[in-house]
């Protein structure tokens, strides 16, 4: 358990999810033995209360096990000191040697602002590295290169007002009931109470698409057809904005020539996009006949290596309308990462200075004033996938990781894994001791513990600009340190001590603030001026704001809501840019040897590489191990079944993973989750298969449309394996591995036999009293372990064609200590009681069994199965799969 600060436990302590762009507020209230109980914030303008599963569960995933708690050096613990030493030492040697540019440093959408802004004036300002990038260009760089194009700066418009406000609200690569879930329940509201349409734009029919009223499963990568037939549409029905167009923008007549070359009409666009005519009219005319409208993208359009210009090809269509900046309607970019937005701001991607300043001169001479930086850097640094090849072909010596794991997330991860070895420096800067990442060792390899969510201090920005607090209130464990304080102290070992002096988390973002500010006056959409002089305790109680804040003006000390209705943007000239995008195509088209396109994305319950969701039993029950979904038609191709196995394979390598057969993806098409690490499978890595060819202006990769091929593979044997510990998993099985109550569980198959799972069983707890059901003649063995009357471990064998089924066991592991019908329960596999199920709603842990009988009962709607059984009362996000229930269930019941 973690270590509480006694006198923050009473009242709550306000703070912010740590997980996705969106934003949540959310009340922690410690409860003085290392644990908390978690609410979700009323008060706060991101969601008003609601948490989605992930959030609610934050209180399962604030224990010790696996944290990094004592700094390292090649695989030993030191003293900080020496750890420190270490670290300037090894910078400085490289940087001697090589220069600075063989310095690099790899950030995280995760980290505070705080920390973000100091680790990008250390490298920029004072070790003239422009190399430091963030994961963030994995989610949602291509973004922030569509904004710039159009608006001369990283400005998202709206805000989430605007979702209740619209009539139309477009999905574009967005599967919002499980990514966003609560900016979803907005939309889901704002049906009911203004009948707002919600339309899909997606090549998987998810569980967003499900609750749409008009769904588009267009081609992988057809995005900008769809966008670029929509904006000649527009002008063929004189649906534009004439006087927002002639007034305020430039350059229409190119990007409407270019639109027509590759959409010209309706017809055009089907083609195009693999759609039916009439589902394309049916969108076009919602759009044109609809004025509030707003177009939410997010990782399906960004995550692509022409991410930019689906995001310009969709903007073009609101400038031409004229529909941005006013209430319920513009483009909204969906981040994916808590803080993605305060990487942006403190300049954390490698095209950025600073503040959202890039390299003209005067912006170069503008920081380097302020920061009275000896080393200013003059220009770009490489983003993310030419950084790795660069460690990769020997031109970076010394990398520091900071609250990210690339060697899963990162495409390409086995050769970037390779590469990591040959660095003369390598530092994590990290709170999981375990993490694939922190268990790469190069010549000198630097562990660093860092704070974690509920022990660290600073603030976030989500996706609508609004800037809220993170505030700590569980102690420091062990040695652990905020990351700011960390980089701070390597500053002082190499001499510019005087630069970062910070004494608090707030002295830095006055300093942050103020840069914004510095020599503004307008000409910059970033400007915190308005904060600058925050005191330690305004900072300790400051409330959620939209930026700009600026010094003066309407929006002084307030924040400002929504941006351009006055058709004013950050280009020289103030006139917004239409940007002719270039005509659709994969990265790398299909081929006879890989003629699947691998699409690669998140679940509903778990975050990135599961380092913290994982420790939750609740948001491990859903998807427990890692997955691929194909079409019907494909699964008969290739003999492949649902519940089976199969590989799947591009020229980056393979990953088996259990199969999912739905008509919710297209023919050609395959789906796996990029969750799963080696902490957490045997082989599952999916990102890992990805090539991640390069957007040519965001530099962000393309994770959604990568060539592969599929086979099914067979196992003789399958099944479970619950201990109280987390237990390696022998050779040569497949497994995965999820959280359980009273301890973990491993899925998993072999090519072994009843007969030698027994023996192997044995081996692993000598000494302990064994409870065996045995029929090796169909394959069949169940094994449970006791130490006196306590359970310790439960197995089951079977088939391998066979799925197993494991939730009356983790019933029954749940408890701990056995009854007599709890130890027959064991080994026959069958319950003397009604089971739940597997879990379908997370939040508040309601099984499969119990949402059908209680429709079985007569609960006919989704609102009936909440009231009957809470599923699908909190975030909702559990509400496509009950609604799909329905029917099944009723039928059944009339039977």
């Amino acid at each position: 358990m973690n270590v509480p600060a006694p006198e923050r436990a009473t009242p709550a302590v306000k703070t912010t999810c740590p997980y996705c762009g969106v934003g949540c507020g959310v009340l922690a209230n410690p409860d003085g033995q290392g644990g908390v109980a978690i609410a979700g914030d009323p008060e706060h303008p991101s969601n008003f209360g609601r948490l989605c599963s992930k959030g609610s569960a934050l209180g399962e995933t604030v224990d010790l096990q696996d944290r990094l708690l004592t700094p390292m050096l090649d695989g030993q613990a030191v003293s900080w000191e020496g750890a420190l030493g270490a670290v300037a030492g090894g910078l400085k040697k490289v940087a001697e040697k090589h220069g600075p540019d063989a310095i690099a440093f790899y950030l995280s959408g995760q980290l505070l602002t705080e920390d973000y802004y100091i680790a990008n004036k250390l490298a920029k300002g004072f070790l003239g590295t422009p190399h430091v990038d963030t994961n963030s260009r994995l989610c949602m760089s291509s973004a922030v290169a569509a904004h710039r194009r159009a608006f001369g700066s990283d400005t998202v418009p709206g805000c989430y007002e605007d979702l209740d406000e619209a009539d139309l609200i477009v999905l574009v690569g967005s599967n919002a009931a499980w990514c966003h879930p609560i900016l979803f329940r907005r939309m889901i509201d704002a049906r009911k109470a203004r009948g707002t349409k919600i339309v899909t734009v997606d090549p998987r029919r998810t569980q967003t698409g499900e609750e749409a009223d008009l769904h588009l499963g267009l081609k992988p990568g057809s995005d900008t057809a769809l966008f670029s037939g929509l904006l000649t549409h527009l002008a063929d029905t004189a649906k534009l904005d004439r006087r927002f167009i002639d007034e305020h923008t430039a350059g229409f007549d190119g990007a409407l020539e270019r639109a027509r070359q590759i959409a010209p009409t309706v017809a055009a666009t089907a083609r195009a996009t693999g759609l039916a005519e009439a589902e394309v009219q049916a969108f076009f005319d919602l759009f044109t006949e609809t004025t509030r409208v707003v177009t939410a993208f997010s990782q399906g359009a960004n995550q692509s290596a022409q991410g930019t210009d689906k995001g310009n090809a969709i903007i073009n269509c609101h400038l031409a309308t004229g529909r941005i900046g006013r209430p319920g309607m513009g483009p909204l970019s969906l981040t994916g990462q808590p803080n993605a937005m305060g990487g942006r701001e403190v300049g954390g991607l490698a095209n950025m200075l600073a503040a959202h300043m890039h390299f003209a001169p005067e912006e170069v001479d503008r920081v380097r004033r302020f920061w009275n930086a000896p080393n200013i850097i003059t220009g770009e640094g490489m983003k993310a996938v030419a950084l790795f090849e660069a460690i990769e072909k020997g031109k970076i010596k010394a990398l520091w990781v900071i609250g990210t794991n690339p060697i899963v997330s990162m495409p390409r991860a086995d050769r970037i894994r390779e590469a990591l070895a040959g660095l003369d420096l390598y530092v994590v800067s990290e709170a999981v001791a375990t993490s694939d990442s922190a268990r790469v060792r190069a010549r000198k390899t630097v562990l660093l513990p860092a704070l974690a969510w509920g022990e660290k201090d600073g603030t976030v920005t989500n996706s609508e600009r609004r800037i809220s607090r993170q505030r700590a209130f569980l102690r420091a464990p062990g040695q652990a340190r905020a990351d700011w304080a960390i980089l701070c102290d390597v500053a002082r070992r190499l001499g510019h001590g005087a630069a970062f002096a910070y004494p608090n988390a707030a002295a830095i973002f006055r300093e942050h603030a103020a840069l914004s500010a510095f020599e503004n006056d307008g000409t910059r959409d970033f400007d915190l001026g308005g904060l600058a002089e925050i005191g330690e305790r305004a900072y300790e109680a400051h409330l959620p704001m939209q930026w700009p804040v600026p010094k003066r003006g309407p929006e002084a000390k307030k924040g400002r809501s929504r941006l351009f209705a006055d058709g004013r943007f950050y280009t020289f000239d103030r006139r917004a840019r239409f940007v002719a995008v270039q005509p659709p195509a994969l990265a790398q088209p299909v081929t006879e040897t890989h003629p699947l396109v691998l699409n690669t994305g998140r679940i509903r319950d778990h975050w990135h590489t599961m380092t913290r969701t994982g420790k939750s039993q609740r948001l491990s029950a859903h998807r427990a191990v890692p997955f691929v979904e194909i079409h019907p038609d494909d699964a008969a191709r290739y003999r492949i079944t649902d519940g089976g196995f199969a590989r799947v394979t591009t020229e980056l390598g393979s990953a088996i993973l259990e199969v999912m057969v739905t008509d919710g993806i297209r023919p050609g098409s395959i789906f796996a989750p990029m969750h799963w690490s080696d902490m957490t499978s045997s082989n599952g890595r999916a990102a890992a298969l990805a090539r991640g060819i390069p957007d040519p202006v965001s530099g962000q990769p393309e994770l959604k449309a990568t060539p592969a091929a599929i086979e099914a593979v067979a196992y003789r044997s399958r099944g479970y394996l619950l201990t109280r510990e987390p237990l390696a998993a022998p050779a040569g099985w497949w497994w995965a591995r999820a959280t359980v109550q009273g301890g973990s569980g491993l899925l998993f198959a072999t090519q072994e036999g009843s007969r030698e799972m027994a023996l192997t069983l044995r081996g692993m707890f000598p000494g302990h009293e064994l409870a065996e059901y045995v029929d090796h003649a169909r394959g069949l063995y169940r094994c449970a372990v006791y130490r006196g009357d306590r359970l310790v471990a439960a197995l089951a064998v079977a088939p391998g064609a066979q799925r197993p089924e494991w939730e009356l066991a983790k019933q029954v592991f749940a408890r701990g200590e056995m009854e007599a019908i709890d130890r027959r329960t064991l080994l026959s596999g069958r319950a003397a009681t009604a089971s739940a199920g597997p879990v379908i709603c997370a939040c508040h842990g309601v099984g499969l069994d119990v949402i059908t009988a209680s429709i079985s009962a007569g609960a006919g709607s989704v609102e009936a199965v909440g009231a009957a059984c809470k599923a699908g009362t909190n975030c909702g996000s559990c509400i496509p799969e009950i609604r799909k229930l329905l029917p099944q269930a009723l039928a059944r019941s009339a039977a």
